[in-house]
């Protein structure tokens, strides 16, 4: 079967441009017929990927600036085959939310184009296989969320204020990582060609001080763009500002590719600072679970409570990566999956939950809304489940790799990240308790899930429920690339070990 990148990366754009050219009334589902073929295209890539044989696969190279020795060069590999189906799914889910209930009501064009550009870009970033076209697509996919937000945000005075306190952090960590890359490419040449392509950078690692600054500027970046505390102060502003739809894409897969960077680029680049740094990066990831599983149960307004939940998550799959084994590394690119396959719905949950409670996303206004609403009580229940890590969830399987990992590499701090699995618990029931049961909230209008509501609901709650009864789709997938990932690191913590 012939696979060609090109096409998966540049249909969403292609459609949103073609979106901005048709009448208002048909931009929508034009914007959706292109997440669709794109959705289509992703599950053949997935179906034809030989796991057996691992390696980069369907590979698309392409000199781009040969005087800088930067490719156009993009692959599958087993770290991006799933993330890529997973993209496919939420922004098809977020352009069905959209045409179904006419949002927004003004520039619908403008709208899908730029989330069409949001999506090539979060797919150029899984893809990219040069260093500099992986920082290309990792700003690029950043900047639709801007002028999302500060078009179609949720209070036209305060919206403004939020963009730019995004835009400073992540321009911050978005140069710091292009001074990064651009001392990798040179330092590696040692006077030589130029190359930015990461095969050839693997072959030419720096030497371990050129490795140690380099490797914390591009943690910075992937730690602010997550968000990691203390590094998250952009988030309850643009959490709270930013529009359902483009707010649900956001958190639920953005933040993976920051994950998906350390395992992409940090740890095979500079395997010798990623060891040296481990427990740096796993204090970040500690406090990051337990601060934001904290606020999460303190938070009142709903997306908050959801954005807390994934500081916390994230710290999680931190953890998982910087066990720097096998185990912790399968369990977090799993739980990638698992929390964007559980954040998108939960967001969607909240418009849900603020239309029955007179348009307050306020917990302390809701409260009996399960009263007539059994099945969409129910969608919710399943939901708030995985996002606990139930048992018999793949968000339990995830959390249990990583814990496993983490065991096997620092005691002490497994027994830590633990304290967070019960905080979650609490945090995700209390949402579901406080808005679902209790007294009725005295605006709540208490009815059932409707049929445009269910056609985005279901499908997304059916898919959780499908890798929660078969986590090996994603496991068997990312084991072989895993560990090819983390070999040059663990050679070297072995080297280090007495």
């Amino acid at each position: 079967m012939t696979i060609h990148l090109s096409i998966v990366l540049w249909l969403p754009l292609a459609f949103g441009v073609l979106a901005l050219l048709v009448p208002r009334s048909l931009a929508r589902w034009v914007s959706l017929l292109g997440t669709l073929l794109t959705l289509g295209y992703a599950i053949a890539l997935v179906a034809d990927y030989d796991t057996a044989a691992g390696g980069l696969q369907y590979v698309t190279d392409r000199t781009w600036i040969a005087e800088l020795g930067i490719h156009y060069k993009l692959a599958v590999t087993g770290l991006n085959v799933v993330l890529l189906l997973t993209t496919a799914i939420l922004f098809t889910a977020a352009a069905l939310w959209a045409a179904l209930r006419d949002e927004p009501s003004e520039r619908a064009g403008l709208y899908a184009l730029l989330m069409g550009l949001a999506q090539s870009g979060v797919l150029g970033a899984f893809l990219a296989q040069d260093l500099a076209l992986f920082v290309v697509f990792f700003d690029l996919m950043l900047v639709p969320f801007y002028f999302l937000t500060l078009i179609w945000g949720m209070d036209p005075d305060k919206r403004g204020a939020a963009v730019l306190k995004l835009f400073i952090y992540t321009l911050v960590g978005s140069l710091l990582m292009l001074v990064g890359a651009i001392a990798t490419g040179v330092l590696a040449a040692d006077g030589g060609s130029v190359s930015f392509v990461l095969s050839d950078l693997q072959q030419h690692l720096l030497s371990n001080g050129s490795q140690q600054w380099i490797f914390l500027v591009f943690a910075l970046a992937f730690l602010i763009k997550m968000p990691a505390f203390p590094f998250h102060g952009w988030m309850p502003d643009g959490y709270s500002q930013m529009p359902i739809a483009p707010l649900a894409v956001f958190t639920a897969i953005l933040s993976k590719v920051a994950a998906y960077g350390f395992l992409q680029v940090a740890i095979p680049l500079f395997p010798k600072a990623a060891v040296q740094y481990q427990e740096l990066i796993l204090i970040f990831a500690l406090a990051s679970v337990l601060y934001g599983s904290v606020m999460a149960f303190t938070a009142t307004r709903l997306r908050l409570i959801l954005g807390y939940s994934s500081v916390a998550q994230l710290g999680f799959i931190v953890l998982g990566i910087f066990a720097l084994n096998e185990r912790g590394a399968d369990g977090a690119l799993l739980q990638s999956v698992n929390h964007a396959l559980v954040a998108a719905p939960m967001i969607f949950v909240v418009a849900l939950l603020a239309a029955r409670a007179g348009g307050s996303e306020d917990l302390r206004d809701m409260g009996g809304i399960a009263k007539r609403a059994p099945a969409f009580a129910a969608l919710f229940l399943i939901l708030s489940f995985a996002l606990l890590a139930m048992p018999g969830s793949a968000n339990f399987i995830g959390e249990l790799f990583i814990l496993i990992g983490l065991f096997q590499a620092k005691v002490a701090m497994a027994f830590i990240a633990a304290v967070g699995v019960a905080l979650a618990a609490v945090y995700a029931l209390r949402l579901y308790i406080r808005s679902m049961h209790n007294r009725v909230g005295p605006q709540v209008d208490s009815r059932e899930i409707s049929l445009r509501e269910a056609l985005v609901l279901v499908p997304m709650v059916l898919v959780v429920i499908a890798l929660s009864l078969y986590p090996q789709f994603a496991l068997g997938r990312v084991e072989q690339a895993v560990k090819q990932s983390l070999s040059a690191a663990t050679a070297t913590a072995g080297k280090e070990t007495p």
